[in-house]
């Protein structure tokens, strides 16, 4: 009797470079597709191959999709992870593992299963043998879990698309595994897999897709971009859809992609593109943003507007390029030397990176700054389900923008910086408008753009800037709120905890703890924020990072009344978050209190 339906882990130990993706992703979307509540975490390294990598993949009848807390099944296919990957295991989980390793699997409190897979994959093409030993594992998990291998062909072939060779040498090999194993391992495992409704306009994507989508809905003109992870599928997610998507009557398509030489020109390419009345962007993570930050001062300053998507990795320095975290965001907030402050969108699903993807050209154009999305490693490069993506049913906010000499003469004592009505957000003419002079100024100057070091002139640029940007508090998208009635404990987070906060929230009720929660989606915060935090007497500020970064900017631009009121709860590790690790901190937090 298997008693755990839909309700497992799989931890998969293989070596980047060993096409071990597809076997993984083929055994994801095969659960996926049977209806089953499944999400995967690909854990990889940050070279090109031989070092270690793992994939999770958890099924959660309660739809969980954080990565969980123990492994049931684990595959073991990396000799140089071997010993490791074997004493983290768990009494009672299920052990499959490629015997051609030759390494001994002493573990008498597991269940053990092996199986000849490299051997067995010369068979079928000796050439790709280290290749297609993945696959054998496929049809091990397919036999313990009572995958039938129609519903596994359906993800080879959609793997595989177009490839008929490689479909019928990959089912082969899956087909040998299920066969290998039901001969030699027996039917007495706990765990299985069973089918469920599913709605059929559900699909995976990944969040870099989304974003790319987004982006290319809201009609990115000019895409500049350096490659660096987990950034990078965004451009080419964009350049993968513009052929379909954007393409012109003269068959070419309405959006430039340039690989610029570094971030520096990346950047300063989007400027470009925003001075011209273009819409530009890029994207790139931590260490890209720390080398925009001059350009960045200048789109602040000189009001030019552009977009940047930054997917945020494991800092400082190089870091751990490969793993999730959120400690980019005080960087992005007050990127620059001297007083900055950026709108930044924090999408929390898929959904809102696409969402977000385009609305931030038109925050950009509207008040005439550079605007971030914020996004993270987690988000960005796993793949997520979604039922479609809602297209923009408004039209481009292209912002104060002048085009004629007419549209010019109606605006009394206009000033290319002059604030003439008192929302902070100076009128912008366009080159090849025909209207004169075009100015934009990175330096000190006057309301009509006229160079200026007088102090009081740049005390007053100044407030107007702080003016401008805070004025956009209430139009960014408000806090996704989750109090069905007012609890002692208010819980503040952001990004792709989203897909944890579900289960924390169950453990804490477990024991005996009940809570609201708050997801800021953008700073500036949102007005609504300040309601929350003042309805609970206790509200804890949790995020990815070690320095508690949305803590510190509350502490310094919420009200005095409500900090006494804030804690902070941070805690990195390069992991996507754990709900139970993340539970028992919240726990320990409010016994110190």
């Amino acid at each position: 009797m298997k008693s755990e339906v839909n309700n497992f882990i799989i931890n998969i130990a293989t070596a980047n470079g060993t096409g071990s993706q597809s076997s993984n992703l083929i055994l994801l979307h095969s659960m996926f597709e049977m209806g089953i509540p499944v999400s995967g975490k690909n854990l990889f390294p940050s070279n090109i191959s031989g070092l270690p990598t793992w994939f999770i993949i958890r099924a959660s009848e309660s739809g969980y999709q954080a990565p969980g807390d123990k492994t049931n099944i684990q595959i073991l296919m990396n000799k140089d992870t071997w010993e490791k990957d074997i004493a983290k295991i768990e009494p009672g989980a299920i052990i499959i593992y490629n015997e051609n390793v030759k390494l001994p699997v002493e573990r008498e409190d597991c269940k053990i299963f092996s199986m000849p897979m490299t051997k067995m994959a010369r068979g079928i093409a000796p050439k790709f043998a280290k290749l297609m030993a993945n696959m054998y594992y496929v049809g091990g998990i397919a036999h313990i879990l009572g995958i039938k291998s129609e519903d596994i062909e359906k993800s080879v072939s959609s793997q595989f698309k177009g490839k008929d060779r490689a479909i019928e040498m990959n089912m082969r090999a899956i087909r040998e595994g299920i066969s290998y194993a039901a001969e030699h391992w027996g039917n007495e495992t706990t765990f299985s897999a069973e089918r469920r409704d599913k709605d059929p306009d559900t699909y995976l994507i990944e969040g870099n897709e989304a974003s790319a989508l987004g982006s290319i809905y809201g009609g990115v003109n000019m895409l500049a971009w350096y490659p660096i992870t987990p950034s990078s599928s965004v451009a080419e997610g964009i350049i993968k859809w513009l052929p379909e998507l954007r393409t012109a009557k003269d068959g070419g398509t309405t959006c430039a992609v340039i690989q610029a030489e570094d971030e520096l020109a990346a950047v300063g390419m989007v400027l470009g593109a925003g001075w011209a009345g273009g819409r530009g962007m890029t994207c790139t993570s931590g260490p890209g943003i720390s080398l925009m930050s001059e350009f960045i001062g200048l789109s602040y300053f000189a009001e030019v507007p552009g977009v940047i998507w930054d997917v945020n990795r494991v800092g400082p320095s190089t870091g751990l390029p490969t793993r999730t975290q959120q400690g980019d965001l005080s960087m992005l907030y007050e990127a620059s030397h001297g007083d900055t402050q950026h709108i930044v969108l924090i999408p929390g699903n898929v959904d809102e990176c696409f969402e977000f993807g385009w609305r931030a050209f038109d925050y950009a154009e509207r008040y005439q700054t550079m605007v971030f999305g914020f996004s993270d490693l987690d988000l960005g490069m796993n793949r997520w389900p979604t039922t479609g993506f809602v297209y923009p049913d408004s039209p481009m906010d292209r912002g104060k923008v002048i085009h004629t000499q007419k549209q010019l003469d109606a605006i009394e004592n206009y000033g290319r910086y002059r604030d003439v009505d008192g929302d902070g957000i100076a009128y912008r003419t366009l080159p090849g408008s025909g209207i004169d002079p075009i100015l934009y100024r990175g330096t000190g100057h006057d309301e009509d753009g006229i160079y200026s070091e007088e102090p009081d002139v740049y005390h007053k640029n100044m407030a107007r800037l702080r003016k401008k940007i805070e004025g956009s508090r209430d139009v960014l998208p408000a806090p996704i709120l989750r109090e069905e009635e007012i609890k002692e404990v208010g819980i503040v987070f952001y990004g792709s905890m989203e897909y944890t906060i579900t289960e924390i929230d169950d453990i804490l009720e477990q024991s005996g703890l009940s809570v609201s929660t708050c997801r800021v989606r953008a700073l500036p915060y949102h007005s609504d924020l300040e309601g929350f935090i003042d309805r609970h007497e206790t509200n804890i500020v949790l995020e990815m990072n070690r320095d508690g970064q949305l803590y510190g900017i509350l502490r310094r631009e919420l009200p005095v009344k409500l900090l006494s009121k804030l804690h902070s709860l941070a805690y990195s590790d390069g992991m996507p978050p754990r709900a139970r690790l993340y539970a028992d901190k919240i726990l320990q937090l409010l016994e110190g209190l």
